[in-house]
């Protein structure tokens, strides 16, 4: 599909007003448009007309009439492409099929170790996609592009990886170069709490919450803004990197950054292993030395089963962990004020008791008014967060003024991995 040079004037602002406001639910018909973005009608109409033939916006059922003759749905259609999407984690790798909602047909999940470094986790992520692919029976060319999240600070504008702690051999690697080369597609790179902050705000229960901070506890520790309903990622894209944050608690213990005292390196899942290890070997947990006896590692997974069968190590280590979050995501409060903190990740499935005690240390750390109205709870979303923020990050790019010109004229992103610069 091609459009006349006549319509790309046109492109930018007002498509994308328009586009937004329909793919994000906050309008349904022409009279709802035109009250919401402020444009008159015959613009949002004129709009309409691209963006239907772009394939991006259907005609539905009849709204209720408000008085006079009751207007026709108009509904963005999320079918009009197919995006891949992946989370890569310390020792998980995760990839999906999207729609351009976010909505993921298929995905599947493996231990991984992302110590292999980049080419050899890329190869296999792709091996992954193209197996998707298959499965699914989706054409390659009904893809509009790539969003992947990872494990560490990332350079946003160029998708790479800044000296990533858990990372190694990860430091400034075109991931976007490597994926755009084997699929021919546009590729994004994000932090991997970002994207699960973005995902839970465009997808989850909290849909549309303006000010919220969206906490991952993993091998690692890291954070996710939304400010003012839009993902804050700072200058460079490593804001929230509250992992390496210095804790109260005086500690030597070095992190894997090379300072001492990391939040990271005191409460994270390496963190709980490393002190469950000890607490095995020296005897003080039955349960844990069990573990390591039948050849097994000790991992906060290890130490959350323990603590769920009674174990008090395993459940002290635990409230450790959730004291020192809770300390740091105090000051966080104090200085953001949100009104609601998601807790995520592989060490969020140790329950309840983790989530009383990061919620104890909060509400003991920070202002009272900080705290009148906010919430703590886990994420609704759960391990669908990360898959459904990178969807919503390559959305947002993709449907952005000074991209959506670019391809206007060929009729989708297919095939344009000179979208980006590299």
């Amino acid at each position: 599909m091609s459009f006349s040079q006549d319509l790309l004037p046109d492109a930018g602002e007002n498509l994308v007003t328009v586009l937004d406001l329909l793919r994000f639910g906050h309008a349904r018909t022409r009279p709802e448009l035109a009250q919401h973005s402020g444009l008159g009608r015959a613009v949002v109409s004129q709009q309409l007309g691209y963006l239907s033939e772009l394939g991006l916006v259907g005609e539905g059922d009849l709204a209720p009439s408000t008085g006079g003759r009751a207007p026709r749905k108009v509904a963005f259609r999320a079918d009009a492409g197919t995006l891949l999407v992946a989370e890569l984690g310390a020792t998980s790798l995760v990839a999906g099929l999207s729609d351009l909602a976010g909505n993921l047909a298929f995905q599947h999940e493996e231990p991984y170790d992302i110590g292999h470094g980049p080419s050899r986790a890329l190869d296999r992520l792709a091996q992954l996609f193209g197996s998707l692919l298959e499965r699914s029976g989706t054409s390659r060319a009904s893809l509009w592009g790539i969003g992947i999240g990872v494990p560490g600070p990332v350079e946003f504008s160029t998708g790479r990886p800044i000296s990533p702690p858990i990372m190694p051999g990860w430091h400034a690697y075109s991931i976007r170069h490597h994926l755009g080369e084997l699929f021919g597609l546009p590729v994004w790179v994000d932090n991997d709490v970002n994207l699960m902050a973005l995902g839970e705000l465009r997808a989850g229960h909290t849909r549309g919450e303006q000010n919220m901070v969206y906490v991952k506890i993993g091998t690692g520790i890291g954070a996710g803004i939304i400010c003012g309903g839009t993902l804050h990622r700072g200058a460079q894209g490593c804001a929230g990197d509250i992992g390496h944050v210095a804790v109260r608690e005086a500690s030597e213990v070095i992190c894997r950054c090379g300072k001492a005292g990391c939040l990271e390196a005191l409460a994270g899942g390496a963190a709980l292993g490393r002190d469950g290890t000890l607490a095995a070997e020296s005897g003080l947990s039955p349960h844990l030395a069990t573990v390591l006896a039948e050849g097994r590692k000790v991992t906060g997974e290890e130490i959350t089963k323990a603590a769920q069968r009674g174990d008090p190590v395993a459940m002290d280590l635990l409230l450790r962990s959730g004291r020192l979050v809770g300390e740091v995501l105090a000051t966080i409060v104090n200085f953001f004020n949100p009104a609601l903190i998601l807790v995520g990740g592989g060490v969020a499935a140790a329950g309840d008791a983790l989530l009383a005690s990061i919620r104890e240390n909060v509400y003991r750390c920070s202002l009272p008014l900080a705290t009148r109205d906010l919430q703590i709870s886990f994420s609704p979303l759960g391990d669908q967060a990360g898959l459904r923020g990178a969807a919503a990050m390559v959305t947002d790019e993709v449907f952005a003024p000074a991209n959506i010109v670019r391809w206007l004229g060929h009729g989708s992103p297919v095939a344009m991995t000179g979208l980006l610069s590299a």
